[in-house]
């Protein structure tokens, strides 16, 4: 699944069928190489905007299903800093590990049941979702010698 697909997509608990909110972004753990959790907008409590992927019931063809409202979570540690808007992948330059740019971040497949990430797609090309070192504010940093293809 791709997160243009999954971005904007409702949120539903399956308690009483009613939204919990929109995914806004998938947030992703470069080390692990996988999507952890999905941030959200338009919840109940926009301080408890976070959806990790391992509280997610499905991520579905037409919604993400979870149990209830209240799987939702607040950002701390780790994750406050992955799911910062500055980590968001779309749109963000690539670089290798010693400064060579790969274009930017169109798009980034990921299997929505393990949230491993599986192909970065960029402006200059796919790239292995396992090539991942880290994401920051100015770049996402991929391992040296992994060419786009």
């Amino acid at each position: 699944m791709l997160f243009s697909q999954t971005e904007g997509r409702s949120v539903v608990s399956v308690a009483d069928a009613k939204s919990v909110g929109v995914v806004d972004a998938c947030v992703v753990d470069p080390a692990a190489a996988r999507v952890v959790a999905l941030r959200l907008y338009k919840t109940k409590d926009s301080k408890r905007n976070i959806l990790t992927l391992a509280r997610a019931r499905a991520i579905g063809p037409d919604a993400v299903m979870v149990p209830d409202r209240e799987v939702l979570e607040t950002a701390e540690g780790l994750l406050a800093e992955l799911s910062d808007k500055s980590h968001d992948l779309p749109e963000k330059r690539v670089l290798t590990e010693r400064g060579d740019e790969l274009g930017t971040v169109s798009d980034v497949d990921f299997d929505p049941e393990t949230g491993a990430v599986l192909t970065l797609h960029t402006t200059a090309g796919n790239l292995d979702g396992k090539s991942m070192i880290g994401i920051g504010g100015y770049a996402l940093v991929v391992r040296e010698g992994l060419t786009p293809s």
